[in-house]
């Protein structure tokens, strides 16, 4: 029988890692290249990709309450769909948030030292995996910390800036016109923000009462997240409008300077980095569970399933993780690492929604509606995203399925 993970982690702790995962990764990354999609249309594409990470959130929910160990969507798959879907849904997964945990850490190095930002990314992720590695408490009180100046600096910003005289609504809707297209893949660049609940449901092995904690978390975590995003959203959009905003490469600073505030400048600037961090620190978490519990099955080699004596941390799994991220950090661009990311964690939703499509009643399954939504919608914004994004997401889907088919072919040569 594998080691298991101790549980410690309640609702609030849940809660915040989500937060953590969350508000760093959309406020400080996504905005910018979502404005650029969308136009005048960013509200709406930030509207779209929350109803479809409602949906996703839900169908997490109900799933990682009946399935409460580590590995998220992959244990879900592979229990209601089959071996192969939940092998699909983890390969997604963990590469699309590799990608994701490079851009985060990008955005650290952009903010603190941009002449340097590649050696500052390498930096924060050898450091936020020793944090992960001393253990998962320890992981939730520097979360609570991050939330806390991330959210004390947002408010600061959005504060400064409609009290400003150069807030107006009219930019609101001014510059680039909207198109339906553009609001699709605003949505989708958009969602790589909202993914970061995925951490509370990755994360079913170390919480208490999962089957009461996870349900509550989720929903809670998602709602305070869309509210912090639309209120930002609208500030920023009310003093640079959709056309500075998509030219902006740090555009909370450039909010905070267009409204004459620039004395909140570097504290922009600081948790900016932090909510970076915050965001960094959650996606290693879920990933290395994820890596685990796919090394457990052998889908990943059975060395990573080890967990560690004395911290109780898939030990070897955040070691492979801290390895690849550290290397992706030094070579790759934030916007493209964003798209790619994107398409790998809606293609693992798509199957997070199947699977709670297979739920009964006394299972707690959520409403027909609720899967079938997030389904579709997965599929569309996953299809909408830039084409780059879409062929190499699609390709590498693509080696993923080719391994397992030869994995399986071997297996049952041995056998036979």
């Amino acid at each position: 029988m594998p080691q298991q993970l101790r549980r410690r982690l309640g609702v609030f702790d849940a809660v915040v890692i989500g937060l953590g995962a969350m508000i760093g990764a959309g406020i400080f990354a996504a905005l910018a290249p979502a404005a650029e999609a969308a136009g005048a249309g960013l509200l709406l594409g930030l509207g779209l990709a929350a109803v479809v990470a409602y949906c996703n959130a839900t169908s997490s929910a109900r799933l990682a309450a009946r399935y409460p160990a580590s590995g998220g969507t992959y244990v879900y798959g592979r229990e209601r769909l089959g071996d192969f879907w939940g092998y699909l849904a983890g390969w997604g997964f963990v590469i699309g948030k590799t990608a994701s945990c490079a851009a985060m850490a990008l955005t650290v190095g952009t903010y603190l030292w941009p002449g340097q930002a590649h050696a500052v990314a390498v930096a924060a992720v050898v450091a936020l995996t020793a944090v992960n590695y001393a253990g998962v408490q320890k992981s939730a009180w520097l979360t609570r910390a991050i939330v806390a100046v991330v959210l004390a600096v947002l408010a600061a910003l959005v504060v400064a800036t409609l009290a400003s005289g150069e807030a107006d609504a009219v930019r609101l809707n001014s510059g680039s016109e909207a198109d339906f297209t553009g609001v699709l893949q605003a949505a989708g660049l958009l969602f790589f923000a909202f993914a970061g609940y995925a951490r509370i449901a990755t994360l079913g092995e170390e919480v208490r009462d999962p089957a009461r904690t996870i349900p509550r978390a989720i929903p809670v975590a998602l709602g305070i997240t869309l509210v912090v995003y639309a209120v930002v959203a609208i500030a920023v959009l009310m003093v640079l409008g959709p056309e500075r905003l998509a030219d902006a490469t740090a555009p909370m600073s450039d909010a905070a300077r267009a409204a004459d505030a620039e004395w909140l400048v570097p504290f922009v600037r600081v948790g900016a980095a932090v909510a970076a961090l915050g965001s960094l620190l959650a996606l290693i978490l879920g990933v290395s569970r994820t890596t685990l519990a796919m090394a457990r099955d052998r889908h990943l080699p059975h060395a990573l399933a080890a967990v560690h004596p004395r911290y109780q941390v898939p030990h070897r799994a955040e070691l492979a993780v801290c390895a690849v991220v550290a290397v992706l950090a030094a070579t790759v661009d934030v916007r493209e690492a964003i798209g790619f990311s994107s398409f790998g964690v809606l293609a693992y939703y798509a199957v997070a929604n199947a699977s709670a499509w297979t739920l009964t009643s006394a299972e707690g399954r959520p409403a027909r509606i609720i899967p079938v939504v997030g389904l579709a919608g997965c599929l569309v914004l996953a299809c909408a995203l830039p084409p780059s994004s879409v062929v190499s997401g699609a390709a590498v889907l693509a080696v993923g399925a080719a391994a397992y088919g030869i994995r399986r072919a071997l297996a049952s040569r041995r056998t036979s």
